[in-house]
């Protein structure tokens, strides 16, 4: 099954930054997504937000 959200430790990973980072991030984009805080913030927001191709950032998930 295909992961559809991202956590802090993944965030991190894939941006090259520590974990508390990685949980910075994901609140920012919770913030400007007006979603409350601690809820599940999805692969497809997360590359809008970040840039980065949501093909890759996929693969990169799903291959461990």
């Amino acid at each position: 099954m295909l992961q559809v959200c991202i956590y802090p430790k993944q965030a991190a990973q894939l941006t090259g930054n520590q974990y508390t980072a990685g949980k910075r991030l994901l609140q920012r984009i919770r913030t400007k997504l007006g979603k409350p805080a601690g809820s599940y913030v999805s692969i497809g927001e997360f590359c809008q937000f970040t840039g980065l191709p949501e093909a890759e950032v996929s693969r990169a998930l799903n291959r461990s």
